[in-house]
Parts: structure tokens; sequence; C-alpha cells
């Protein structure tokens, strides 16, 4: 009879100790599910500002689009020039000489 205390005292506290791994499980799923909690808010935030980068990239892209017709149109207008310049010295000399 001496025996069963002992017994039921190694069985208690096996169970206690099983208890104790149980919590202790419930603890790291209750950190892991808020570590999963703040990245998902983090992921967000991230992706609401992807898309404001994004529609800033699509704002630059108009205005380099919108630059470089008007390049293009400056361009022409200066070669234009240019070549009405050449053609009025070319006919400076040729009607001087």
């Amino acid at each position: 009879m001496a025996r069963q205390p002992a017994t039921t005292n190694d069985r208690l506290q096996r169970i206690e100790d099983k208890v104790d791994k149980l919590a202790e499980a419930m603890i790291s799923v209750a950190r892991a599910e808020e570590k999963i909690s703040t990245l998902m808010n983090d992921h967000e935030k991230m992706h609401e500002r992807l898309n404001r980068l994004s529609a800033k990239i699509d704002d630059v892209q108009r205005t380099v689009d919108e630059n470089a017709r008007t390049v293009s149109i400056i361009n022409k207008l200066f070669w234009a020039v240019i070549t009405a310049i050449a053609i009025g010295l070319a006919s400076q000399f040729m009607l001087g000489a």
C-alpha cells in the first residue's frame, strides 16, 4: 500500500508536466498568431504603399510622355529654323555672286 501513493504521486506529477507542456504550447501558438497578425498588417500597409507608388509612377510616365512630345516639336522647329537660315544664306550667296 505504501507503493500506491508513490504511484499516484508519480501519475499526478506526469499529468502536471503534461498540463505545463500544453500551457507552453498554447502560449507559443498565441505568440505565433500574434506574429502572423502583425505580419499581415505590415503586408497590407506595404501593399497600400506599393499602390501609391504605382500611381506616382503612372503620373511620372504621363509627364515624361508629354515632355517627349514637347521636345519633339521643339526639335522639329529648331531644324526648320536652321534649314530656313541655311536656305536664306545660300540664297544670299547665290544672288550676291
